[in-house]
């Protein structure tokens, strides 16, 4: 069973981290190429972009499930006493209220962003402009959280 660890592991980190993936980038992509600005909303989304809106839409229950049972396997691996280290409870509480702001505030700040209408005024195109920068405000904020988590999970301070 400890053969499982690394495998475990990997495979939970790696799903942990695509479950906020769109919601943190996605804010990133609306800027644009060329410099002094914001694309508008109208042009075509790229590659990535569209591969984003994808995964927010499609791939969170399957992958939030997928770190649940990882998450399970892993406890059931390296047992139960690991829920008692505070380090462990502060990255899960963290990992939480990452969650519910990438659930309640990204994802309908988002979608608002994509509603822009095609014939846009200046005034609307400048509140598209100023909801943007408080989402990518938001990106940073879940960065640092997730650079919290990612510390208490190597460091495993009081451990």
């Amino acid at each position: 069973m400890a053969g499982l660890l690394p495998v475990l592991l990997v495979l939970h980190i790696a799903l942990a981290v695509a479950l906020f993936l769109p919601s943190f980038l996605l804010p990133f992509t609306f800027r644009s190429r060329r410099r002094g600005g914001l694309h508008s909303p109208q042009e075509s989304p790229g590659r990535p972009t569209r591969a984003l809106l994808w995964l927010q839409a499609n791939g969170t229950l399957a992958i939030g499930a997928g770190v649940a049972l990882t998450g399970l396997a892993l406890i059931a691996v390296l047992g139960t006493e690991l829920l008692s280290q505070p380090w462990l409870l502060a990255a899960l509480a963290l990992y939480a209220a990452n969650l519910a702001v990438a659930f309640f505030i990204q994802r309908p700040g988002l979608r608002r962003l994509l509603r822009l209408p095609a014939g846009a005024s200046d005034e609307e195109q400048q509140r598209w402009r100023t909801l943007a920068r408080r989402q990518r405000y938001v990106s940073y904020l879940m960065a640092a959280a997730i650079g919290i988590i990612g510390f208490l999970m190597s460091t495993k301070p009081g451990a």
